[in-house]
């Protein structure tokens, strides 16, 4: 008898963004020079104080299981964090919270899709999006974008994407891998075509909200379109803006129905998300936000030097961004160049090989030609990174 897997998995495919982060250890181990660009995680590490009350959670004891949707606690302060930071208002009913932002989002397809649903993902896309549709039953599709719409989707690409099936649209922002954020005029517009759809749900991933650096401040869809709260998940969680990615918490506000229907969802998987993890997460949301400040001044001085650098290597575009920690170069000039590379995927490649750099290829996020460089990382390293690609390509 031989063993295999369902269907339904055999149709996805790893994460690929781990996948390289996985190669760049394995390299390391054999005793190579790897500089990793392609794992999104913060390089800092995690404020004190928030460290300090994940501490003080296990020695008063709260070690045992939390409710599922999350104690009442952090869903108080993330009910706060809304009003504050965004203006929105929600109900204690209408937040939950979940082993970080992916789980929350893949409860949500859980909760929402039924067999055939097509799920609309703007590409660029992050690269888990379109697997977590497959594995929840859905199907996904792609509106594909350019320079010319500057990554981002128009009111006429979303009309002519809709259907009867349709039944979720994904926005983020700022946009992994991108950078790129819709205004609060592109939301508008956006959300005159979502009304005309009343089967329509909208999930904004909007982990990436404070590592942001536009003038205008930070907006989400629900800024612009108050009257669609009825059917709008607002998606978000502490890893990116508190450098807490191993401490996995993610939340997300909206109706009351979808939210029973994610914690549904989450009793018959994990349960409610670490107790440790949310005392520490409440400490974040509502303690000092300095930190968050000193990260997103640190992660925007990488920005502008990184993206003229990689502008300067000869068959390389890079778009400048709002927001986020990624450049996402176009390398098809170099590609088009070199005899030996017939794609995006193929230089990744060579840059692991030739040049001890590992990249994302951009073809994981529905960008051929594209390859995406974290800038989570120190100066030291992006200038080294800069240098071994120059001269691996000169070299070529």
């Amino acid at each position: 008898m031989s063993l295999r897997v369902s269907n339904r998995v055999a149709q996805i495919k790893p994460s690929a963004t781990i996948a390289v982060a996985q190669r760049a250890r394995e390299l390391r181990a054999e005793g190579r020079d790897i500089i990793s660009l392609g794992f999104g995680e913060p390089d800092f590490d995690t404020p004190a104080h928030i460290k300090a009350a994940g501490i003080a959670a296990i020695e008063r004891g709260d070690t045992k299981y939390p409710p599922v949707d999350g104690t009442p606690e952090l869903k108080q302060a993330i009910i706060d964090k809304f009003k504050r930071d965004n203006g929105l208002d929600f109900g204690v009913n209408e937040i939950t919270v979940g082993n970080g932002a992916k789980q929350v989002l893949f409860n949500l397809m859980s909760a929402v899709l039924d067999d055939g649903d097509e799920v609309l993902i703007p590409a660029p896309y992050w690269v888990s999006y379109p697997d977590m549709v497959k594995i929840a039953g859905g199907q996904p599709v792609i509106i594909s974008t350019d320079e010319e719409t500057d990554f981002k989707i128009t009111p006429r690409m979303l009309r002519a994407s809709l259907n009867s099936k349709s039944r979720l649209l994904l926005l983020n922002g700022p946009s992994n891998p991108t950078g790129k954020v819709y205004s609060e005029e592109e939301y508008e517009a956006l959300g005159q075509v979502i009304r005309e759809h009343s089967r329509l749900v909208v999930a904004c991933d909007d982990i990436y909200e404070h590592i942001y650096w536009a003038d205008s401040p930070f907006r989400t869809l629900l800024n612009a379109c108050p009257d669609l709260a009825d059917r709008t998940v607002v998606i978000n969680g502490v890893s990116k803006a508190y450098a807490m990615t191993g401490w996995r918490i993610g939340y997300a506000g909206g109706p009351e129905t979808l939210m029973k229907g994610i914690k549904k969802v989450q009793s018959q998987s994990t349960s409610g998300a670490c107790s440790i993890s949310q005392a520490a997460a409440a400490a974040a949301l509502n303690g000092p936000q300095d930190c968050v400040e000193e990260m997103r001044q640190a992660f925007k001085e990488r920005y502008e030097y990184l993206v003229p650098a990689l502008n300067a290597i000869d068959g390389v575009e890079c778009p400048g961004c709002d927001g986020a920690f990624y450049a996402f170069p176009s390398f098809q000039g170099v590609i088009d160049r070199m005899d030996n590379i017939a794609n995006d995927v193929e230089l990744s490649e060579w840059f692991l090989e030739n040049a001890g750099v590992a990249m994302v290829p951009g073809t994981a996020f529905g960008a051929p030609g594209h390859i995406r460089l974290s800038f989570a990382t120190s100066m030291e390293q992006l200038h080294e990174c800069v240098r071994r690609i120059t001269e691996a390509l000169a070299a070529a």
